[in-house]
């Protein structure tokens, strides 16, 4: 199954690191996927997080191309993570979206882990070629998270700046962030969500509470599914055939409403 490694620029004039996953021709019979899908990862994860790489490529394998990036200062990405924010990231989004239009077709299927399906569920609108949008384990707000970077590194909000471990990782967070995170009301994004939105989510999920995907659910004003995932953890890694079973409901679930699905 062909995978290459992309790099576009992004509106910062910072390089953005991608890989493509293609469906194979001999697997699908088709020549070129009619449905590409463009992922985005969850906070201070990258594009090669297993979960992500696992259900992109499941995805390649039902006739669907997906563009999985990191975001500016994260992975193979140029920048400083500490000078992004929510803003940021729709931005780099929105210069995926359009790599993906000119290279191949644009994206009509969104798909965002955690904060990247945040980030997916306010960018929706801005992308008209989007006909179909999944988010896993996210968050119906962004405040939770700058609450619980402000009460590992207090230094951040007296200070301007401070770090904190995340996933065995140290990263600088700024105010800047948190305030972008505090302010940015993603409620009335969701609210205006018009393209079918399949959210999944796991009651056993210790990281987010499932009250966020209920939340999702009772706020998106269009065509809407609810999936549990049971016994599934956030970053989908304590079952090993999570990933599968996941871009299984991708699939079945999209090809109501995308081309070609296999």
């Amino acid at each position: 199954m062909p995978s290459s490694r992309i790099n576009f620029m992004n509106a910062a004039g910072k390089q953005i690191a991608g890989i493509m996953e293609l469906p194979s021709p001999l697997a699908t019979g088709e020549e070129n996927p009619d449905t590409f899908a463009l992922f985005a990862h969850c906070f201070t994860c990258t594009k090669d997080l297993k979960a992500i790489v696992r259900i992109s490529r499941a995805l390649a394998k039902r006739n669907i191309g997906v563009l999985r990036f990191d975001f500016t200062g994260l992975g193979d990405s140029q920048g400083n993570f500490a000078d992004t924010n929510i803003e940021s990231n729709l931005a780099d989004i929105q210069s995926a979206s359009h790599w993906l239009a000119e290279h191949h077709h644009a994206p009509s299927l969104l798909i965002g882990h955690s904060l990247g399906g945040a980030a997916m569920m306010a960018a929706v609108e801005s992308i008209p070629s989007s006909r179909a949008l999944v988010t896993l384990a996210s968050p119906s707000c962004t405040r939770h998270l700058a609450e619980f970077l402000g009460s590992q590194n207090p230094e951040i909000n007296s200070t301007g700046s401070g770090t904190v471990t995340i996933g065995g990782r140290t990263h600088i967070i700024k105010k800047q962030m948190l305030d972008s995170l505090r302010n940015f009301d993603l409620k009335e994004r969701i609210q205006r969500i018009n393209v079918p939105h399949m959210i999944l989510h796991s009651p056993a999920d210790e990281t987010l509470d499932f009250r966020h995907a209920v939340d999702i659910f009772e706020n998106t004003a269009g065509a809407k599914s609810l999936i549990t995932l049971v016994d599934s953890d956030h970053l989908f890694v304590n079952r090993v055939n999570d990933a599968t079973y996941v871009a299984d409901l991708i699939a079945t679930w999209g090809s109501r409403f995308l081309p070609a699905i296999k």
